[in-house]
């Protein structure tokens, strides 16, 4: 094949074919043009189509060759990168002027034989390209990945119906549900309203407290207005530090310590 190649890029055989072409005897290649929107029939556009699908499947046929060096495999893949990027634009050409459209309907076997790296779009690797130094340790790595985290997809898959609570004893399982639920509510309306008692209790000792130390100030204020036993400033003071020390208690004492303390007072005799 090499030899062919050699022969075809030789100037006497390409003078030869000019001579022949010349004269009318030899068949004339013509050159594929570089840009597709410059061809205005889908005849000619097809056959610029097959023209690229041909030098695409001997390049890939070229590839597996396992005597070629790095570099010329790192050559050939980047020229069938272009050359599936060429055989797209032909492709909407042809669509654009009213001809098949090959994006769905062609055969994706090219496709096919390139990969992809995970993470990666648009370029692909053929043959022994995929064994390249660094390209195959990225295959290997997205291979490995791949098994250890499964996608959402699969692990959706294998629940079932019982999973999600639908089972064979279903109505069992809801009678069963519908008996402990009136059990509950039968339980609910009995049960006395602990929280009103409560709070009804209360507000009576709050309104008691209330009633009594206003009857204490009614009681030293007619004192004081009476003439008799008039308070000293000490006293005057203990009095205020005394309704001041009651508001703060009334503020943030909860209920439950307020009733303690006037228990204690009550015992010890200081009311």
């Amino acid at each position: 094949m090499a030899r062919n190649e050699e022969k075809a890029q030789s100037m006497l055989h390409r003078f030869r074919e000019a001579q022949a072409a010349e004269l009318g005897l030899g068949k004339v290649r013509l050159r594929r043009p570089a840009y597709a929107g410059s061809v205005n029939t889908v005849q000619e556009a097809e056959r610029w189509r097959r023209d690229i699908l041909s030098e695409i499947s001997r390049k890939i046929a070229k590839i597996q060759d396992v005597s070629l060096s790095d570099y010329q495999v790192r050559d050939l893949n980047d020229d069938i990168n272009k050359l599936m990027g060429q055989k797209y634009h032909w492709e909407m050409r042809i669509k654009e002027l009213g001809g098949a459209d090959y994006t769905r309907s062609a055969p994706k076997m090219i496709n096919f034989e390139g990969r992809e790296v995970p993470g990666t779009r648009g370029y692909k690797y053929f043959g022994r390209a995929r064994d390249l130094p660094g390209v195959r340790e990225l295959f290997e790595k997205a291979a490995t990945d791949s098994t250890q985290s499964k996608p959402k997809i699969e692990i959706n898959r294998a629940l079932d119906a019982e999973y999600y609570g639908y089972n064979e004893d279903q109505a069992v399982l809801l009678e069963y549900e519908q008996a402990l639920e009136k059990e509950l509510i039968d339980k609910l309306h009995d049960a006395p309203d602990t929280t009103y008692v409560e709070e009804k209790g209360n507000k009576q000792q709050q309104e008691e407290e209330n009633y009594h130390n206003r009857k204490k100030e009614q009681n030293t204020a007619t004192a004081a207005a009476n003439g008799n036993n008039v308070p000293s400033q000490k006293e005057i003071e203990a009095y205020l530090v005394e309704r001041r020390k009651q508001q703060l208690l009334d503020k943030y004492v909860s209920e439950d310590l307020k009733q303690s303390e006037q228990e204690t007072k009550q015992l010890t005799g200081q009311i």
